[in-house]
């Protein structure tokens, strides 16, 4: 970690300066240093520190960190899960991770306070300078954007937490992974399309004799006191440490669970769950925390003159389950690449790039995705594909594939994986589900599912 004091008191201009250390500032900042760039990675808070998250880590999670040379180090803070179990209308499935050529048939579950730090400190043993304690206030020398992206900018502007200390960070290129409610973000130019998924959670933590089983818990109906389906879904991950991570999240457009009380349907959630994993005040660690995560490639534009955003500032997060650290590592490392190649060239120009291959890579699969949240968005759809999916284990089974973008694409193309997966949605989604949309749906409501 690097004296802001010191840093300023003799100017240099990095070849780029990222802002936010969370998943994608780090795995960008990892990556490009490890090439031999020189970069500074700017975060507002302390490592080790708190972060809302359901803490689990997918296959795909697992493989970018074992890109990193950290399984092992994850390994040894978190714990193992073989896959889901998924709960719903008095049906149970265990569905284990499916095997795959390229991504590992298991996950682990590991607090964001003890895995946010690991990369970065990764990232500083390869030459990397990271700022703890110091918050990115604003754009140094913002330019005007050209229509359709970003705005360009010579740095940030600075200030130490602890000391009131400022000043500028200089970098040819401004990268910013920092987060959903992005301000630097905002200040360069994105918006969200609000037509698009947003998620909304909640978690806390409890202490649970059951803190070391080999699945991770998905309720797939969450009931209120009086037996009604309520709209949401529930979570509870072992974390191996003597506790597990319970929360509940909202996946939905249109303002479909407007007014949902997220504190409400937690303690709804708690108390359906109650018996079986032993929770309750005496059990509880604090209260619990929540957020909103824009989804599904929602923010934009992600590329100015010399400025990217990745990670949950672009809106990245899988709109199948919620998933977003899985694709900040991606992403940041989508952008180290093309940041390379725009270093080794001089060539600013080949930004660009970064959104062709973003959209590449999950442009098609996120497209089925936002279809499939606002169809099961509408709870007498979600009933109806619950009730009758739970039961057919094949299905299922392709159904975790699916929305953990696990599918074997090795032999095809992104487009052909999208369409596979709209094919094989079809088939989980019975015709009941398309009845009872068509039916409470007067042609006044019919929008574009992309």
């Amino acid at each position: 970690m690097t004296n802001l004091d010191e840093l300023i008191s003799k100017p240099v201009t990095f070849d780029v300066v990222i802002v936010g250390a969370g998943p994608s500032g780090s795995a960008c900042a990892y990556w490009l240093a490890r090439a031999g760039w020189s970069v500074c990675l700017v975060e507002k808070k302390d490592f080790p520190r708190e972060k809302t998250c359901g803490d689990g880590l997918t296959p795909r999670a697992v493989h970018q960190l074992a890109q990193m040379g950290l399984e092992s180090t994850v390994a040894a803070h978190g714990h193992r899960y073989s896959g889901l179990r998924a709960f719903g209308f008095g049906t149970s499935l265990e569905l284990n991770w499916p095997e795959h050529p390229i991504f590992p048939n298991y996950g682990y579950t590991i607090t964001r306070f003890n895995l946010d730090g690991l990369v970065a400190e990764k990232a500083v043993e390869y030459g990397a300078v990271l700022l703890n304690g110091v918050e990115a206030v604003g754009l140094f020398e913002a330019t005007e954007s050209s229509s359709g992206a970003l705005k360009g900018a010579s740095g940030v502007v600075v200030k130490e937490k602890s000391t009131g200390a400022s000043g500028e960070i200089r970098g040819r290129y401004l990268v910013i992974g920092d987060g959903q409610n992005s301000r630097l973000g905002r200040d360069l130019g994105t918006t969200r399309n609000r037509s698009w998924p947003m998620g909304m959670a909640l978690r806390g933590y409890y202490t649970s004799d059951r803190h070391d089983e080999p699945w991770i818990d998905s309720h797939l109906d969450i009931r209120d006191p009086r037996g009604a389906v309520v709209p949401g879904y529930g979570w509870i991950f072992p974390l191996g440490d003597g506790r597990v991570n319970v929360g509940v999240g909202l996946l939905s457009t249109d303002g479909a669970w407007k007014g949902v009380n997220t504190t409400k349907l937690q303690e709804y959630f708690v108390a359906q769950t109650a018996d079986a994993w032993g929770l309750n005040e005496a059990t509880s660690c604090g209260p619990p925390t929540g957020g909103r995560l824009p989804m599904g490639l929602a923010i934009g534009p992600r590329v100015g003159a010399n400025t990217m955003m990745i990670g949950d500032a672009a809106g990245t997060v899988n709109p199948f389950n919620g998933e977003g650290i899985a694709y900040g590592y991606e992403t940041g490392r989508l952008a180290a690449g093309v940041l390379g190649e725009a270093l080794l060239a001089d060539s600013p120009s080949i930004l660009a790039l970064y959104d062709e291959r973003v959209e590449g890579a999950y442009g098609d699969y996120y497209k089925v995705a936002r279809a499939f949240v606002r169809l099961i968005s509408e709870p007498k759809i979600l009933t109806v594909c619950l009730s009758v999916g739970l039961r057919i284990e094949p299905l299922m089974r392709e159904l975790l594939t699916i929305m953990a973008n696990l599918m074997r694409n090795d032999k095809k193309g992104p487009a052909e994986v999208g369409y596979r997966a709209l094919s094989r949605l079809a088939d989980i989604i019975p015709e009941q589900a398309y009845a009872v949309l068509l039916g409470d749906r007067n042609s006044g409501d019919q929008k574009d599912v992309a």
